[in-house]
């Protein structure tokens, strides 16, 4: 769908839609609904659609930044610390995903730590600066931006420190575009390689984004791309093949191509939040990095 004002008028008629077009895309490649996780990006979103979509049972959040990211994960707690919501409220499909892609029982499952409110699951997918890094470790529970060996290190260190596995995603730039992020494709393999040797550190898949196009299937080839590379950081050995099992790909425009090319998240915000202006968030500005060195833009 590229048509704006072809979408449903209410939150809820829209994400119902996404949910019902993401379970079809699966089942049109040969996968179950439930093996595929719908992140709701929440960069646009306002406190009361947030608030709409807990309600409706969803789980799994994203976001771009960290400072909005850190707010409304912390308005997200609040509100569920003051309004319990019944087991009975929630959508089967958002658990059934959890429970196929990160099954119950094994150490590399996807799953809410100890003392999380009612599942809920945040991603970071935007650029990560280092020294955003131990802001946000303190709310995520996968880190789906993870581009250089320099971040990578820093997230080692901040887990050593407290004692913990962050999870993490490699983020590819399969389009070589000069402006998307990402590390390059020849790049992936050895990064993997060297991030496979941290102990507090755990690979969980890859992550790419595809250029922008009014049509989504301009998005495949990227897509296609990523899961061969993905493919073959699983044959490989690179990661426990048990725990490597995450391709994030495919957004609003082009989700259901992503899907068709393997994907099991997708990161979805304006086809469930609709179209309206970017909210007038502040930018983050850089904190000096150690050494005196600064973080690249």
């Amino acid at each position: 769908m590229t048509a704006t004002q072809s979408r449903p008028e209410s939150l809820e008629a829209r994400y119902a839609e996404v949910c019902e077009r993401v379970g079809a895309a699966a089942v049109r490649s040969g996968r179950r609904a439930q093996d595929v996780i719908l992140v709701a990006v929440t960069k646009t979103a306002d406190p009361e659609q947030i608030r709409s979509l807990l309600q409706l049972g969803h789980r799994d959040f994203g976001e771009n930044r960290v400072q909005q990211l850190v707010q409304r994960a912390a308005m997200v707690d609040e509100y569920l610390n003051r309004q319990r919501l019944l087991p009975s409220n929630r959508r089967v499909r958002q658990d059934q995903a959890a429970e196929t892609l990160f099954p119950m029982g094994t150490s590399e499952q996807l799953r809410p730590e100890p003392g999380s409110k009612d599942g809920v699951r945040w991603h970071m997918i935007g650029h990560l600066q280092r020294n955003k890094a131990r802001k946000v470790v303190e709310f995520v529970r996968l880190i789906h931006s993870v581009d250089s060996l320099r971040l990578a290190e820093e997230l080692q260190t901040i887990a050593l420190k407290r004692d913990k596995v962050i999870e993490i995603l490699l983020e590819v730039n399969c389009s070589g575009e000069a402006n998307k992020k990402g590390c390059p494709m020849p790049a992936a393999m050895p990064l993997a390689e060297q991030i496979e040797t941290m102990v507090n550190i755990r690979l969980r898949g890859v992550m790419t984004m595809a250029p922008y196009s009014e049509n989504p299937e301009e998005a495949r080839s990227t897509f296609a791309r990523c899961r061969e590379l993905y493919e073959e950081m699983k044959t490989m050995g690179l990661a426990d093949p048990a725990g490597f099992n995450i391709l994030s790909m495919g957004m609003s425009g082009d989700y259901e191509v992503a899907i068709s090319e393997g994907a099991n998240i997708v990161r979805v915000g304006s086809a469930i939040f609709g179209e309206k202006e970017d909210a007038p968030v502040p930018e983050e500005q850089p904190e000096p990095e150690e050494e005196g060195e600064e973080e690249p833009a």
